[in-house]
């Protein structure tokens, strides 16, 4: 007799479930760039999706909070001066983004809490050095300031934001980069390209360390690592059918799974959940979203369920665990732009009974900190994620965090006036330095206290500078006062004016000619008056 075994999973009847309209962000006009993008980054603040902007690229950035109908006027991050391609959240603060794009230049910003007021231009450091189109931007998984970027000149470029310098270049890519991925302390790097290969390098000295054919299709593959150290890739075959794979780093050539999904022509995006070791496999222009879970019994990547929608999806983006409600037992939200401009949110979630927190379903998951410095890094550290419990809900840490800019010292200028301190006041054409760090002022005092002294503001210049804006605050409000009473009087003026018109047309209007008559008529009578008084003198003598 025999019988079958099901398999033993917590997530085998996960079930994805889309939230009402009035929950989602409507009348969003997501980009129309043919690039393999996914167009959309989300962290616990705030969603960033690349839109359709006109003399140049843009990004709009929405709070959570505010769902519903976007303002077609609503602010935009708008600084670049081609289409943005790819954007991404800085993982250690919630505030930053990084954005790439035809421009050639990779942006940082800071978002303000509460989201943006105005449209921003100016970014907080911009990073150049690529010369064609950025389409790729990823940060460190553990370390601060590390920011990878890749460009269609086929090269890669590992940045230290904090000092705006060049860490690492990787130049040995022939052809386009399709994806990059670190692995889970950031000391590998796979990365896909245009020439069907996958490769694994060294990121802190762009050693190659193996290659290999990836997929056998000529369209775009994308490949990640896991947390344990395998490498999942998506692709085509030479049929352009759609396949995924696991391989192991040490054997690139030989995949432990090939399997063929369908003939879709969209390229697959997987999304990779590390504390429950599911992927989400969402292809642009599909109307599904499939799920597996990776488990060290064959076949080693279990299909799990498929969520169906009636909208092809243009871009999506998956909430860090941080976001999830452990109230409901969800593990993993997704934001899904479809192409008539809505967004729409889909929960995926673990049916449970009890409604006390399910330690099972949510293992130490990622921390807003940082587990080592650019610098350490550089210099060969190795550190694991900072992770913490969600028990007992999540509370963000970036409101204390800023971004702050200090332009280093040019040793080629000339000190500025007479006296020592060369150093400290010329502080022109050097390269830009970010610092994301506590407190602002704290980093610049740490600054001030060993190499280039950093423009710090003292308390009385300060205070100079909060009178002269309480002083252009009372111009303005005086002149709008004063516009405003000239507008009053231009106004009644006006309807004096009107009034008197109305007047004269309405009733003297038509009696007009006749008492001109009657005027000409009374001065020719008086002229025959006074010419027959004269003559009649000469009569009489």
């Amino acid at each position: 007799m025999s019988f079958r075994v099901v398999r033993s999973s917590k997530f085998r009847h996960v079930y994805g479930q889309a939230l009402k309209r009035e929950q989602c962000y409507d009348n969003i006009r997501v980009s129309k760039s043919s690039w393999d993008s996914t167009f959309c980054a989300v962290n616990p603040k705030f969603l960033a999706i690349i839109v359709e902007s006109a003399g140049g690229g843009a990004f709009i950035v929405l709070p959570h909070n505010k769902v519903g109908r976007i303002a077609a006027d609503h602010p935009l991050v708008g600084g670049h001066k081609g289409p943005v391609l790819d954007i991404a959240w800085c993982p250690h603060n919630d505030n930053v983004i990084a954005s790439g794009s035809e421009d050639c230049v990779v942006k940082v910003w800071q978002i303000p809490d509460g989201g943006l007021s105005r449209t921003l231009t100016e970014p907080v450091v911009d990073l150049v050095f690529h010369q064609r189109r950025v389409g790729l931007v990823l940060w460190h998984p553990s370390a601060l300031n590390v920011l990878l970027t890749a460009g269609s000149d086929n090269q890669v470029v590992i940045w230290n934001v904090g000092t705006g310098e060049i860490l690492v270049h990787i130049d040995s890519h022939p052809d386009i980069v399709y994806s990059a991925c670190f692995n889970w302390d950031g000391s590998k790097l796979v990365t896909t390209c245009k020439d069907k290969k996958i490769r694994i390098y060294d990121p802190r000295t762009a050693e190659l360390e193996s290659e290999a054919m990836c997929h056998e299709g000529s369209k775009a593959t994308r490949a990640i690592f896991l947390r344990h150290g395998l490498i999942f890739t998506t692709g085509f075959n030479r049929s352009s059918e759609r396949q995924y794979s696991l391989r192991a780093p040490d054997a690139l050539n030989e995949p432990i799974v090939m399997v063929e999904l369908d003939t879709s022509n969209g390229v697959m995006f997987p999304l990779y959940d590390a504390d429950t070791n599911m992927i989400y496999l969402c292809g642009k222009g599909d109307s599904v979203i499939r799920y597996f879970e990776v488990t060290p019994e064959p076949p080693f990547v279990h299909y799990i369920n498929t969520f169906q929608t009636t909208e092809p999806q243009r871009g999506i983006g998956l909430m860090p665990k941080r976001g999830c409600d452990v109230t409901t037992c969800e593990v993993a939200k997704f934001y899904r732009m479809n192409n008539n401009g809505l967004c729409q949110v889909i929960s995926m979630t673990v049916p449970r009974k009890s409604d006390l927190f399910q330690e099972d379903l949510y293992p130490d998951t990622l921390a807003e900190d940082a587990a080592t410095t650019a610098e350490e890094w550089i210099d060969g550290k190795d550190a694991d994620p900072l992770t913490f419990s969600l028990k007992g809900g999540y509370v963000s840490s970036s409101a204390s965090k800023s971004l702050s800019v200090n332009k280093k010292a040019n040793i080629l200028n000339k000190p500025r006036g007479g006296g020592g301190g060369g150093g400290g006041g010329s502080s022109g054409a050097g390269s830009s330095s970010l610092s994301i760090g506590y407190n602002a002022a704290a980093n610049n005092n740490d600054a001030s206290e060993g190499g280039p002294p950093a423009a710090v503001l003292s308390e009385q210049d300060l205070r100079s500078i909060q009178d002269e804006i309480r002083k252009l605050k009372a111009i303005i409000v005086k002149q709008e006062n004063r516009i405003r009473a000239l507008e009053a009087k231009a106004n009644a003026g006006n309807g004096d004016e009107t009034d008197a018109r109305n007047k004269n047309g309405s009733g003297s209007g038509p009696t007009a000619p006749a008492s001109a008559s009657e005027s000409k008529a009374s001065e020719s009578a008086k002229d025959h008056a006074s010419t027959s008084t004269a003559a009649t003198p000469q009569n009489e003598d």
